[in-house]
């Protein structure tokens, strides 16, 4: 297998050529690997947890040896190994359920940012949802702030579709996806309208404080019809909540996570899809 290496001195496997015909590295460097296995391996203490997310996210071989930090290290340098394995891909989906909880802890926190640094030091960021894209990186490194902030529907309708394909194969991750395109939008609108972020930025307190300001608060000069309606917004956002938090991929699953039906997380993903259109049609109406 031919290797690369870039200025960061790393070495990286090089698995096929783009349509320019420049070689396209997609190895994981050193350092990232370095950065993921310290915080993973002691966000993960437990190793049934951590063998299923690795297995669960197509990382190739058995089970490595050795603790969790340890593990960590083995596995992803064999997705750099195997020809077969795109590792960048491996390592989104890895880290995704890491990287996408809102947590309000500072030691989760304090790990969100040394990956995020170790991947900005090898010109890589990290993207909601799992995916990682190399600087300079046409569409695909387009966050979903920049599709809210001007107003793309159509890109938005593709994420929720992403979600809604993983219904039937992964519903639990279904779950996660909805209830972290709500919190996307609702972050965005709070950081482009200068509003105060609340202590805790999770899909709950996120939505109440763009509610307000969007004007989707129940209000008693509204006819019954409204209120029920924003009403309804509100139960959507605490039930998609809470689903995350008991189901969702985000907290990790381990090998046997709590039951959930494809047609429960078909309803959470379509639920949370009305509610973004809607919020957003509202805001950029205004």
């Amino acid at each position: 297998m031919l290797k690369i290496v870039d200025r960061t001195g790393e070495s990286h496997n090089d698995t096929h050529r783009g349509k320019d015909g420049h070689r396209v590295m997609q190895g994981i460097p050193n350092s990232v690997i370095g950065a993921v296995s310290s915080v993973l391996g002691a966000y993960y203490y437990s190793h049934s947890r951590l063998n299923g997310l690795f297995m669960e996210s197509g990382a190739p071989g058995d089970v490595p040896d050795g603790n969790c930090e340890d593990k960590c290290v083995r596995w992803l340098k064999r997705c750099n190994d195997d020809p077969a394995t795109d590792a960048l891909a491996v390592l989104g989906h890895i880290i995704e359920p890491f990287m996408d909880e809102d947590h309000s802890n500072d030691e989760h926190r304090r790990g969100q940012d040394r990956i995020t640094k170790a991947l900005a030091r090898n010109q890589l960021a990290y993207h909601m949802n799992g995916v990682i894209t190399r600087a300079g990186a046409t569409s695909a490194s387009k966050t979903l702030a920049d599709f809210f902030k001007i107003g793309d529907f159509a890109s938005i309708e593709a994420e929720f579709s992403r979600a809604i394909s993983n219904v039937e194969s992964d519903p639990h991750a279904a779950i996660t996806a909805a209830s972290s395109i709500v919190e996307a939008f609702c972050k965005t609108y709070i950081d482009v309208h200068g509003l105060e972020m609340p202590m805790t930025q999770t899909i709950g307190p996120l939505w109440k404080t763009v509610q307000r300001t969007l004007g989707l608060n129940p209000d008693r000069l509204l006819g019954d019809d409204e209120n029920r309606i924003l009403s309804g917004l509100t139960s959507i956002v605490d039930g998609i909540g809470t689903l995350r938090t008991h189901i969702g991929s985000a907290h990790g699953r381990g090998i046997a996570p709590p039951p959930i039906t494809s047609s429960d997380a078909r309803l959470a993903v379509n639920a949370a899809h009305t509610l973004v259109t809607f919020a957003m049609e509202r805001w950029h109406s205004k």
